[in-house]
């Protein structure tokens, strides 16, 4: 049996994942705003290469990525089949890969369910020089009573009309407009951010945080009853909290550990995931083989 539950992904985007099983969500052809403006007025994807440095380097304080970190989050997923342990570890890898022709950051998301690893990611982020932070694309593996069953969620920017998309703007403001987080036609994925609330007080096992800046996060494809998900972020520390508004498959996620990886500990990290952009040219040869392999850090 499986349990259906909002994805938390390399602190961004939120996709309909069944533990065990993808359910793609295939949308009728009016669902979608125009392509220009898929999040509606005013979001139209601004996305320039020479933005962005050659040398990624993401500190944008809401959303920083600093090689050696790592996040865990803990929660719940609530569903028809009942409420499930959720937790992701996100780790900040020392390894670079050049995506449409941006140098990005390699994160690596562990997320278990009861335990059990059901996805293995690369995602990849890099940050103009203006500060807004912006998502590449994800490369994650998908398992199934721990047996490797594939990649097919798999989306570049630049390849298979998939689009780069605005992680966390620079300077988040209420009241503008709505933006793309990512968009990736082939595999029905199109994330949504609206800048919802600013300096609200947030507690959780880490600590309690008085500077929370809300993003909140819905897919346009989906049906209005799929509801949305809202996330939470502290200046300095990035994601602290995720809650469910609406919709039958509901997740709660809180911060419970933040640390440092040490010498050893991140050169073991940066080896796995390594191995796993290696094996990504094999499991993903329309897609992910196209790309530049993944370099560690000088």
């Amino acid at each position: 049996m499986t349990h259906l539950a909002r994805r938390l992904t390399a602190y961004g985007s939120a996709l309909l994942l069944a533990f065990g099983t993808l359910t793609v969500m295939s949308a009728p052809s009016t669902a979608a705003a125009p392509a220009e403006e898929l999040c509606g007025p005013g979001s139209a994807i601004n996305f320039d290469r020479s933005a962005f440095p050659e040398s990624p380097r993401i500190d944008n304080k809401w959303f920083p990525l600093k090689p050696g970190m790592q996040y865990t989050t803990l929660g719940t997923v609530t569903s028809a089949d009942g409420v499930h342990e959720h937790k992701v570890v996100h780790t900040v890898t020392g390894l670079t890969k050049v995506i449409d022709g941006v140098t990005t950051r390699v994160m690596w998301d562990r997320d278990y369910a009861d335990g059990e690893l059901v996805e293995s990611e690369l995602a990849f982020f890099a940050q103009t020089r203006g500060g807004t932070v912006w998502l590449f694309g994800e490369y994650p593996e998908e398992y199934e009573n721990g047996e490797f069953v594939g990649a097919p969620s798999t989306f570049i920017s630049g390849l298979a009309k998939a689009q780069a998309g605005i992680a966390m703007p620079a300077r988040p403001k209420t009241d503008t407009p709505s933006y793309v987080q990512a968009y990736a036609p082939k595999v029905d994925f199109l994330d949504c951010g609206t800048v919802f609330q600013k300096n609200q007080e947030v507690c959780v096992p880490t600590g309690c945080y008085d500077d929370v800046l809300v993003i909140d996060e819905y897919n346009p494809l989906e049906p209005p009853e799929a509801g949305h998900q809202q996330k939470f972020y502290s200046a300095g520390t990035g994601l602290i909290k995720v809650t469910a508004v609406g919709g039958a498959d509901q997740e709660f996620m809180d911060l419970v550990k933040v640390r440092k990886l040490n010498a050893e500990q991140f050169a073991a990290v940066n080896e796995q995931a390594l191995e796993l952009d290696e094996r990504g040219y094999e499991v993903s040869r329309s897609v992910y083989a196209k790309t530049p392999r993944a370099e560690l850090d000088d």
